[in-house]
């Protein structure tokens, strides 16, 4: 299967805010040759759809820019009217805010703080992060996700470098510290990317991926559970993401991970990585890398875009998905005029 996908952002994009270009939106990714589209569902605290949990812990029922509609609900009717398949992103997975001191979910959760080796809020790059390793804040983002499971027709989930994830400066609570002596009969290192300490934090967070698999597959079996997680093995040294553990346990259905170079040369040394040394040849259909197209000023060329998706290709991998949508609208849309004369001119149904 060739995955052809988007991410659909809240960041830089105004898509997710009305009805009429969330349709507008999902026919011209049909037209272009999609299949694939992850809308972002989860950030800044607040989720894109009707919480009755969020709503019960938090009292905020959906992210007050989209109050008085269902984002969600309106992205799965209009993506599956043009035959896409939607599989919603929980972009924030376990960080909880982002330069807010924790926002309103460490506000009233004080608890589910993580912690440095120094017993502050573990801040990273301007996030605040929950525990990830609490077993209370893994079933509260297992809830959520599994609320959307259960109150959506939706195709998948999907985490990304947030989910399952945490800085490898975090795990220094009392409660984790206590684990990890009775485990291993003496306290962690305060070098936090100490080969022991580092792995068995990642591998908890493995647990909680095979937890939530299996969780998902009990409600609908047929559920796909899509990861973008940050490149191996920087995501394993930076964020505890072990993704080689994940495919080897079969814990992924499709996985992305984040090749977010800005030149050719680079993107094809990551994939040669992905191909040569992680991935087992019988585990590349699971693998559509994430593809960065446009960030900020920055907007892949179409002549690169075009080699990388054909490197792509060469090297075995059917598909990828595109960070983020609005790049494909840019310059009249310039990138999907080229995809759409070019890979994408045959459709690739599910």
């Amino acid at each position: 299967m060739e995955v052809r996908g988007v991410w659909l952002t809240t960041t830089d994009s105004k898509v997710l805010y009305s009805r009429q270009t969330i349709v507008e939106a999902m026919n011209f990714l049909a037209e272009t040759g999609f299949n694939t589209v992850f809308p972002v569902v989860w950030n800044r605290g607040s989720t894109l759809y009707r919480s009755q949990i969020m709503q019960q812990q938090f009292g905020t029922e959906i992210d007050f820019y989209v109050r008085g509609r269902d984002p969600l609900q309106e992205v799965v009717e209009a993506g599956h009217q043009v035959g896409l398949k939607v599989i919603p992103w929980f972009e924030y997975g376990f960080a909880s805010s982002y330069m807010q001191a924790g926002g309103r979910i460490l506000g009233k959760k004080p608890e589910w703080a993580a912690l440095d080796r120094g017993g502050k809020l573990l801040v990273k790059n301007g996030f605040e992060w929950m525990n990830a390793l609490d077993p209370e804040v893994q079933n509260f983002i297992l809830s959520l996700i599994l609320e959307v499971v259960r109150n959506y027709d939706v195709d998948g989930i999907q985490g990304d470098d947030r989910l399952p994830a945490m800085p490898s400066e975090g795990g220094y609570n009392p409660n984790v510290i206590q684990r990890y002596v009775q485990d291993q009969g003496h306290p962690p290192s305060l070098n936090h990317k100490d080969p022991e300490w580092l792995q068995w934090r990642a591998d908890i967070l493995t647990k909680f991926l095979a937890r939530l698999y299996r969780e998902v597959k009990a409600v609908k079996p047929g559920l796909l559970i899509s990861m973008a997680p940050s490149v191996y093995s920087w995501g394993l040294n930076e964020y505890l993401q072990d993704y080689i553990a994940w495919i080897d346990q079969n814990l992924v259905d499709l996985i992305h991970p984040q090749l977010y170079r800005r030149d050719f040369w680079g993107y094809k040394s990551l994939i040669d990585q992905l191909v040569n040394v992680q991935f087992k040849a019988d585990q590349l259909t699971k693998l559509s890398p994430g593809m960065l197209i446009k960030i900020s000023s920055y907007r892949i060329s179409e002549v690169e875009l075009i080699k990388a998706i054909e490197y792509n290709r060469f090297r075995g991998i059917r598909g990828e998905v595109f960070f983020f949508y609005e790049g494909l609208r840019e310059n009249n849309n310039a990138l999907a005029h080229a995809l759409r004369q070019g890979p994408y001119a045959k459709p690739a149904r599910w």
